[in-house]
């Protein structure tokens, strides 16, 4: 697919070694991301109280209700500069000071993410040579996108981008545009993932983290690999104003951009889930009829965050009961009576009673479909929510106990 870029942004992902120079030789671990002008940046971070260095400098430079002028991101992968004291701080500080040097950007202009393996420090050299050759290659094609994208890929088998053109109301275009990584210890608020969205639209600082933080909590928080909350989640947007400078989005205007966000915030979830480590199914969890968006969410994560459900969905195993008992034991007070549940349509339960189905059929539909949707319907109110998941497979397993020996 051909994405447009928004006026302004140019970026690149290069190899430095970061997994070390006898270890994927060759493979992308470094991006940068560059404004032509001083642009807004609101981010979400993870609620995990042990966090990244990235993570802790990137909250101290976005204060919230700031619109702070950002310029640049740097990123890198296969080390997630977590859990490393004073020195991960500082080696996090440098990276964004050599690429405030080597671009002759205002200091303090940057910001900064990693993921990897946790525990371990930076290698200094290799990243500072990654980060000069970067930020001397920028371009803003479809390769230097291409390779931004991979840069930050760990256990990704696919980059993840995806992008929109808005129109305003007077006929004049705007552009949106988002690349992120995460394929295990991904779990609401956040996971192990990286995200970047960058705008040529004009938007105030307040308008930018009202848009992120409105939107992550339906998107990005609505996605559940294996319920482990990582120590590095970084979500950023940034927008210059290139598209239209004089005037801050507004009415309508910044409506439809605001939903443009959810779009491509959603898809990119999507793509989390869908290249989840060891995964053979996207699976959505939906929940209507709760009191509120949060109690919708809590009961997804429940449902979702079950490895019973989630090994029957593997099993192809129209196992509703597995289902209904983890939205039972979510913690959401609602009537029982009134549950009902469905699959890709299908009716499984009904106010508490079993419905009739074919269980054959449907296992040969699960098996058969790469994408699985289950609703749950309850009676409590008019909210509701979305959440991606995927199965639970023995790949997982042999993935995730080989990462790090």
């Amino acid at each position: 697919m051909t994405h447009r870029i928004p006026l302004g942004w140019s970026f690149n992902g290069v190899p430095c070694g970061i997994r070390g120079a006898s270890l994927e030789l060759g493979r992308l671990d470094v991006a940068v991301w560059l404004s032509d002008r001083p642009a807004v940046a609101a981010g979400v971070f993870t609620q995990n109280l042990v966090f990244a260095a990235p993570v802790a400098l990137c909250r101290k430079r976005l204060p919230q209700g700031q619109g702070t002028p950002f310029r640049a991101v740097v990123a890198s992968s296969g080390n997630a500069n977590a859990c490393t004291g004073e020195r991960g701080f500082a080696d996090a500080l440098e990276m964004t000071h050599l690429v405030e040097k080597t671009l002759g950007l205002e200091p303090g202009s940057a910001l900064v993410a990693s993921t990897g393996v946790i525990g371990r420090f930076l290698p200094m050299e290799e990243v500072r040579s990654g980060i000069q050759k970067a930020c001397t290659t920028l371009g803003q094609d479809s390769t230097h996108l291409d390779n931004a994208s991979r840069a930050i890929m760990t256990t990704d088998t696919v980059p993840k981008v995806s992008s929109r053109t808005v129109r305003l109301a007077d006929g004049a275009t705007v552009v949106l545009l988002g690349m992120a990584k995460g394929a295990a210890m991904i779990a609401p608020d956040m996971a192990t993932m990286l995200g970047f969205l960058f705008t040529d639209a004009p938007l105030s600082g307040t308008q930018a983290i009202e848009i992120l933080s409105t939107n992550a909590k339906r998107t990005f928080n609505c996605l559940s690999i294996d319920g482990h909350t990582s120590t590095n989640d970084t979500v950023l947007l940034l927008a210059n104003g290139a598209a239209r400078p004089v005037q801050h989005l507004e009415g309508s205007d910044l409506e439809v951009f605001a939903q443009a966000v959810h779009d491509v915030s959603a898809e990119l979830a999507g793509m989390i889930a869908s290249d989840a480590e060891g995964a053979t199914k996207l699976v959505y969890v939906e929940v209507f009829g709760t009191k509120t968006e949060g109690d919708a969410r809590i009961i997804a994560r429940a449902i979702a965050n079950s490895t019973l459900v989630k090994t029957a969905i593997y099993g192809a195993d129209p196992n509703w009961g597995r289902i209904v008992s983890a939205a039972g034991y979510a913690g959401v007070p609602f009537d029982a009576s009134k549950l009902s549940l469905w699959m890709d349509g299908h009716l499984l339960y009904e106010e508490s009673s079993p419905a009739p189905f074919d269980p054959v059929a449907m296992s040969d539909h699960m098996r058969t479909n790469k994408i699985i949707v289950f609703r749950l319907q309850l009676a409590e109110g008019d909210k509701g929510c979305r959440l991606a998941t995927c199965d639970l497979t023995p790949e997982y397993v042999r993935l995730n106990s080989d990462y790090t020996t």
